[in-house]
């Protein structure tokens, strides 16, 4: 691939056994699957995580960073809005844009200098980057079963 080329989008990766695009799973399995999605991941990839607050989302980015070979602590970012972390493939940016007002204020992160480094790039909060969320990413979301406080449904799917 010669500089300046487009890189070729990244596969879709959905959980194993998700048929319908969805999976219940308890906090061990939900690290289980995490760990294996950051072992195939490859950069560049953006992964999208939503949920309500206490879903599990950092959980869920704590276990794919494992799995992709972060070996140092990974904590939320929620004050200081983003982190980088080393690992052998490459760096990966964790991002929680929950304190975020509106999307303008992702210049401050230097959102499209992430957005365009070859790197693994973990979103927590999307919805608050609006438009400036690109298409081509792999989104998860997280939901609490009503009835089942152990387990988390889990939802997988490629935006295009």
């Amino acid at each position: 691939m010669s500089p300046g080329e487009d890189l070729p989008a990244h596969p879709p990766l959905v959980p194993p056994l998700a048929e319908h695009g969805a999976l219940a799973m308890t906090e061990i399995e939900l690290r289980d699957w995490g760990r294996r999605f950051g072992r195939a991941a490859h950069p560049p990839l953006l992964v999208t995580i939503t949920g309500e607050l206490g879903a599990g989302k950092t959980t869920l980015v704590q276990a794919i960073c494992g799995g992709y070979g972060v070996e140092e602590d990974v904590t939320s970012p929620t004050y200081a809005l983003a982190h980088e972390y080393d690992a052998p493939r490459s760096p990966v940016h964790h991002l929680d844009l929950y304190r975020l007002e509106r999307p303008d204020q992702l210049d401050e992160l230097a959102w499209d200098e992430i957005l365009s480094a070859r790197a693994v790039v973990l979103v927590e909060w999307p919805e608050r980057a609006g438009e400036r969320l690109p298409a081509g990413h792999v989104t998860l979301s997280l939901q609490h079963l009503p009835h089942d406080p152990d387990r988390r449904l889990l939802y997988a799917g490629w935006h295009a």
